[in-house]
């Protein structure tokens, strides 16, 4: 095969890869994508969007449940696991669909195939055992005077808990379960372990999760995370903190898993299935770059602001470059690093300026510095604080069990971080994101005008509290 040129290749299709490519393109570069095995990338096929299905299932199936609460009827409520399961994957495909769709609207060259760079400036593509889209390029060598990896990041395996796909999952066999486990053991309650947690509870599992800090969510603000916590207990999930699964035996239909409670006690303990859920790792293997001298650290691609690695002509946005592993964050470094080639010096990106969000029951939603944080880095801080239980909205909703938490520069009136717990919270959370990018201040959002009846009024009153003018408590 004959050697093929573009301006730029971008290796893997996730949130990151495919907005560089289309970002790459609508600037007039000549463009290919490298996908090894599903376009759109863990994040649509089989991690934040096939979630959200899941998750959207199990809150109407709790809704069900409660449904007198409410005024209403609803008898002989249950669900199909395997239509919960296919109402999921079809939300993935769905979304696949749509990314070769932009691939082809925008012209972007599609190569299928396992890449390593050669050299630089060299892509060399191996054939991979997943069926390539309709019209993409095959295995081959290609060359582009820039190559962006955006190859994500896989489950990080931890010793004696090596999944095996039947009793021990990883966030892949979780999304796809042949049947809801009657107990469950969580580790890791990270975003990925609490969201798994929550479904599995809502349906029914008996949902144990292990967490070796202090604190569950550990990047959560500590109220919030507090807060959260005991919503969880209520809702029948047994949580252990300061604890570690030390070892995993694996039986007939079941773990029987040793856990250090951290306190010089140990307990063995029973379960159907096991999700480890103790974070990710980069994917940079394969790919050359010892050869190349490219820089890694901790199983990640070191680059700065614009995505430029220590090599020239050698990028890394996403999951690969480091966190936040954030689908969001990755699109945005995408956009960065192609503008940055193109010479229409963007911004690098504020990593204290990103929202993160965790789709449990109650949703969590946060940016910026926490309270602990905010002291840590030296600022006097003021804390407003509203409870859900105030706001009209959410007693009419019957959610009104959340909070709204702002801290702000005493001095200057600077907003440094906001963190929610409740219902629709990770909708509400672009609002403090907007402030915070505007560099709006406390005296901004005060004079701003909130919609009522609405959730985002607590975001106000919060605001009001840290300045003692709260009115609804």
């Amino acid at each position: 095969m004959a050697e093929q040129s573009f301006d730029i290749i971008v290796i893997g299709s996730g949130p990151g890869g495919y907005v560089a490519a289309i970002r790459a393109a609508q600037l007039g570069f000549k463009t290919a994508i490298v996908e090894r095995d599903y376009l759109g990338g863990i994040c649509l096929n089989w991690g934040c969007i096939p979630t959200k299905a899941l998750l959207r299932s199990a809150e109407i199936f709790h809704y069900l449940q409660h449904a007198k609460d409410y005024g209403l009827s609803a008898e002989k409520v249950g669900f199909d696991a395997k239509a919960v399961v296919e109402r999921s994957r079809k939300v993935a495909a769905r979304l696949n669909a749509g990314v070769a769709f932009l691939m082809k609207k925008n012209k972007i060259a599609v190569i299928w195939g396992e890449a390593a760079i050669e050299a630089p400036g060299k892509v060399a593509v191996k054939a991979s055992k997943s069926e390539p889209v309709k019209g993409a390029l095959g295995p081959g060598s290609y060359q582009a005077r820039h190559i962006v990896v955006a190859t994500g990041a896989r489950p990080r395996v931890l010793p004696g808990m090596e999944p095996d796909k039947k009793l021990i999952w990883t966030y892949f066999e979780a999304m796809a379960p042949p049947a809801i486990p009657k107990s469950l053991l969580v580790v890791g309650s990270g975003a990925i372990g609490i969201e798994f947690a929550s479904f599995f509870r809502a349906l029914g599992s008996e949902v144990t999760v292990v967490e070796v800090l202090a604190q569950i969510l550990p990047v959560e603000d500590a109220e919030i995370a507090a807060f959260a916590r005991k919503s969880f207990e209520r809702q029948g999930i047994k949580i252990m903190t300061g604890a570690k699964v030390t070892k995993l035996d694996k039986k007939a239909g079941g773990v029987a898993a040793t856990i250090d409670d951290g306190k010089g006690g140990t307990q063995t303990l029973e379960f159907e299935r096991v999700i480890s859920a103790v974070g990710v790792v980069g994917n940079i293997e394969n790919l050359a770059l010892e050869k190349l001298g490219v820089k890694t650290e901790r199983g990640t691609i070191l680059a700065d602001g614009y995505g430029r690695t220590n090599v020239a002509g050698v990028y890394a946005i996403g999951d690969v470059a480091g966190p936040p592993m954030l689908a969001h964050k990755a699109e945005h470094e995408g956009v960065i690093c192609v503008e940055a080639i193109k010479g229409l010096n963007p911004h690098p990106l504020d990593k204290l300026r990103i929202p993160g969000c965790t789709y449990c029951s109650p949703q969590i939603a946060s940016v910026g510095l926490t309270e602990a944080a905010a002291k840590a880095a030296g600022h006097e801080v003021r804390v407003g604080r509203f409870p859900f239980v105030g706001n009209g909205k959410a007693i009419a909703l019957g959610e009104d069990q959340g909070l709204t938490k702002t801290v702000f520069d005493a001095k200057t009136g600077q907003l440094l971080g906001a963190h929610l717990v409740g219902a629709e919270v990770t909708e509400l959370i672009q609002g403090f994101v907007i402030a915070m990018q505007l560099e709006t201040t406390e005296e901004d959002l005060m004079h701003t005008v909130f919609p009522h009846p609405t959730l985002s009024e607590t975001m106000h009153e919060s605001v009001l509290d840290a300045y003692g003018r709260v009115i609804h408590v």
